[in-house]
């Protein structure tokens, strides 16, 4: 019969770590606050309206929502998100919208397809309400004909 030796080595080394007597899977220090990217802000509208779709739809932008430090979803966060589509540039206020992040912490924003400007197709969102700090994001799409992006928001208390 094989005895199993159950020490603070073979814990860590199975990911694993004792905490008032329970195995609990080990966890990170803290999870790190989205910095804003360069180019972001362009063309950000405040108050943009919050709706279920921009225009005739048929791009999916998608996301979620964590706090900084413990990694909970965030429910109720505003994002907004712009684009140059098929239906507008950045700059028109048809192609701006928001939404607000489900229980999960996800949003998603049904939107149309998104188009190269300065030979790049990307996006721009925004969380901007007053208990983060503020974060601006401009995910570039790996290619043109894609009909999906996903953006992750990890955010600081203000």
């Amino acid at each position: 019969m094989t005895k199993l030796s159950i020490n603070r080595r073979t814990l860590l080394a199975a990911g694993l770590t004792s905490v008032t007597g329970l195995i609990v899977p080990a966890r990170a220090q803290g999870l790190a606050p989205t910095p804003s990217m360069r180019g972001g802000s362009n063309n950000y509208r405040p108050g943009a309206p919050i709706m279920e779709r921009i225009g005739g739809g048929g791009f999916l932008m998608t996301g979620t929502v964590r706090r900084a430090g413990d990694g909970k979803p965030l429910a109720g966060q505003r994002i907004q998100i712009w684009a140059h589509t098929t239906e507008g540039q950045e700059r028109d206020p048809q192609s701006h919208g928001a939404t607000l992040t489900d229980t999960n912490g996800e949003f998603r924003m049904d939107m149309p397809q998104i188009v190269p400007t300065f030979g790049q197709p990307h996006a721009h969102l925004a969380y901007d309400s007053d208990e983060f700090e503020t974060v601006f994001l401009r995910p570039v799409m790996p290619s043109a004909s894609d009909t999906t992006l996903h953006a992750d928001f990890v955010l600081k208390p203000a």
